[in-house]
């Protein structure tokens, strides 16, 4: 088993952050790793950080590290060999059913001289490949790789180290600020000279990670943490701080500082840039809070009007410190990620991991070792089919915030071609007040221009209905009717909605004009959960109430094809509250003859049934309850025996078990059209983009596939 030792070469280079995006790229990629921390760092007992964040940001749990006291001791008494032990130990503990192990190094830090002894001896004991990881902080690459090469011969190993070059092109700017456009740079030439210059040293240039201002943008909640400040409204306490602006001039002057993912601090007395910010809130834009600094306090009246921004969620802080000396004290924050920060640490994890060369990845793994498809590699797996498949998906929900930054991540991203359906004016209106840059790319389609157009076709595809041109008119003013009538004709290739609709608004005009594809007798839904170390697949959680047993084994086929599709092995439980025969009455027959039935109509699939929960997914219970399954104890694909029961138990996974819940994915449409919670995240919205994409790929190969047979 390969284990890599991540050390620095030099100070500040983000040491756990590499690790933590070795750990997400190995992951994601199915590979199964495990992570070390040997020694703490801490000198005073406290919890070492780097297990933390690992504990938080994966489903790994890294053993307890050796105390930093109890190794100086050993050191102290030239007992390394004694300390090497125990750091072989605790790895082989945290390696147990791994691949790969990744093991942090330790960091040179005040009273601490033996960092870079302690990481030579444990690269020895542990027989690990050496990564070495820097940060140019605005060196030229030769005096970074320099440093490198000397840091490498501290070492004296017999193989070349590795290099990561971390947080490539950070200008070090700080919070407090004033607004400016960020230059870009081409980074390739940078990388290129990296890389030969490594190559001329004997090393290997395996990382080259560009610095990303989004994974250091801190929340509101810290900076009030850091200073000590008090809240005076709560409000979204979570929301980024991407700017300071202290506001110590007139209003007019200040306007232009009043954008979205600002903290403004407003000096004591200055109750016009109080109000003025309030306005700003109450007229959209998202500003990131507002810190009254000073002793002096508002008038209640002065409260009582900015009460309408309250309601928007702005935080308010107060601090008894002055403006000068708060946004001081701001510039000079610790920007480390806070264990409790799951966004902006898997923000940090996925930029690392995207930074890290593929085939080197590879080779660690063993390409050819056959992988699970663990969460990470599922999502990464989506984003990468959705980008190859190249579909235009429709969002009819133009103006909504969430929706509008997910169309931009999926342009930025090359994750799919989004279409916003909603009046221009009022769609680019809803993206400046959101503090969305939407991509010259993403196109915005006035829906009530396609109502000459889509009017005779709908009354057309619903004149049995009796469907009138007035009636038509009134349906295609909502923009989830003309979105699906673009998917119908192939204008598009797919439709997200439900962000700010329910369910049954989002897929019955599909029912009605798209309806089932060819065999299919119903349409059902299903959600991939990721748990931590699998992802399997609930159905159906948000479409039929009651299905028959018949409609039970469409849904159970629907749903293992859906899983296949997407790369997880196909093993279907039929859930019901008994196992086998153990039970009786007519719930239970009703799982019994759909399991029949399933396995009737598709003998190539490994479908079984009915199986109590535990007995499907728990090998022990498996045992004593139906030995003789091929499904039991492994299942992969839940198939619950009604929508009460599978829309109770997936937000109870999902909640209880802080599993991620993608879908629901609609099953058994001719074409693919997707509904969201209304609860949703942007990161949902761009997962069901892709999801949406690829199925979209689907169902076009199998249409041809079709028309192939056809002409046959």
């Amino acid at each position: 088993m390969p284990t890599i030792l991540v050390a620095p070469a030099g100070r500040n280079v983000g040491l756990t952050s590499v690790c933590l995006g070795l750990v997400h790229a190995f992951e994601r990629r199915g590979v199964r790793v495990a992570f070390a921390k040997p020694i703490a760092q801490p000198a005073d007992g406290t919890p070492d950080r780097s297990r933390g964040l690992v504990t938080a940001g994966t489903h790994l749990r890294p053993p307890e590290p050796i105390s930093r006291i109890a190794a100086d001791e050993l050191l102290s008494d030239n007992r390394d060999q004694d300390l090497m032990e125990q750091v072989v130990a605790l790895c082989q503990r945290a390696a147990q059913d791994a691949d790969v192990l990744v093991v942090e190094g330790m960091v040179p830090a005040a009273g601490m001289i033996h960092a870079t002894r302690v990481n030579s001896l444990m690269a020895k004991a542990l027989d690990a490949e050496l990564v070495l990881v820097c940060a140019p902080s605005g060196l030229a690459p030769a005096t970074v790789i320099e440093g490198v090469r000397i840091a490498a011969n501290g070492f004296n190993l017999d193989r070349p180290a590795s290099v990561v070059v971390n947080k490539v092109g950070d200008s070090g700017r700080g919070l407090h600020e004033p607004h400016r456009e960020a230059e870009e740079q081409d980074l390739a030439p940078v990388q290129a000279r990296y890389r030969d210059l490594c190559a001329e040293e004997g090393m290997k240039l395996v990382g080259f990670v560009p610095a990303d201002e989004d994974c250091t943008l801190p929340r509101v909640a810290d900076i009030a943490d850091a200073l000590g400040a008090s809240f005076l409204a709560v409000g979204e306490a979570g929301r980024r701080v991407r700017h300071i602006a202290l506001c110590g001039m007139t209003v007019p002057y200040a306007l232009d500082l009043l954008r979205p993912e600002t903290l403004v601090v407003v000096p004591a007395g200055r109750d016009d840039i109080l109000m003025a910010a309030s306005l700003a809130a109450v007229d959209g834009t998202k500003l990131s809070g507002m810190l009254l600094a000073g002793s002096h306090e508002p008038e209640s009246r002065i409260l009582k009007l900015c009460r309408p921004a309250l309601a928007t969620e702005l935080p308010v802080l107060t601090t008894a410190a002055g403006a000068f000396d708060t946004a001081a004290a701001i510039s000079r924050l610790n920007l480390e990620i806070p264990l409790d920060d799951r966004e902006r640490l898997q923000a940090t994890m996925t930029t690392v991991a995207n930074g890290l060369e593929q085939p080197w990845l590879d080779q660690l793994a063993g390409a050819k070792r056959e992988r699970r498809l663990s969460p990470p590699a599922f999502r990464y797996a989506l984003i990468e089919r959705a980008r190859a498949a190249k579909k235009r998906i429709v969002l009819p929900e133009g103006t909504e915030p969430r929706t509008l930054k997910a169309a931009a991540i999926c342009h930025e991203k090359g994750i799919a071609q989004c279409v916003l359906l909603g009046v221009p004016d009022e769609v680019r209106g809803a993206a400046d007040k959101a503090g969305v840059k939407l991509p010259g790319s993403v196109e915005i389609v006035d829906h009530r221009s396609l109502l000459d157009e889509f009017i005779p076709i709908l009354c057309e595809l619903r004149k049995k209905k009796g469907l009138t041109p007035e009636q038509a008119r009134e349906a295609l003013l909502d923009t989830i009717m003309p979105g699906t009538l673009m998917v119908k004709l192939g204008k598009v290739d797919g439709l997200v909605s439900g962000a700010v609709h329910t369910t049954a608004h989002t897929i019955s005009p599909a029912l009605q004009i798209i309806k089932c594809a060819p065999g299919m007798s119903l349409a059902s839904s299903c959600f991939f959960m990721c748990l931590p170390d699998q992802v399997v697949v609930f159905a159906d959680c948000a479409v039929n109430p009651d299905p028959t047993a018949e409609q039970l084994a469409d849904i159970a086929i629907q749903s293992a094809d859906s899983a296949i599709a997407f790369g997880i092995p196909a093993r279907v439980a039929m859930l019901s509250y008994s196992t086998g025969v153990s039970g009786a009455g007519a719930d239970v027959e009703k799982v019994a003859a759909a399991t029949k039935l399933a396995q009737e109509r598709r003998p190539d699939l490994l479908i079984d049934g009915p199986l109590q929960y535990d007995a499907a997914v728990m090998a022990d219970v498996a045992r004593s309850k139906a030995p003789k399954s091929k499904v039991a104890g492994q299942a992969t694909v839940m198939v619950f025996p009604d929508l009460n029961t599978g829309n109770v138990s997936y937000k109870a996974v999902q909640r209880s078990a802080n599993a991620v819940a993608i879908g629901p994915m609609m099953q058994g449409l001719d074409m693919p059209v997707n509904d969201l919670s209304r609860g949703c995240l942007v990161d949902d919205i761009v997962y069901t983009i892709a999801l949406t994409a690829i199925q979209a790929e689907q169902s076009g190969a199998r249409k041809a596939a079709s028309a192939k047979a056809a002409k046959a």
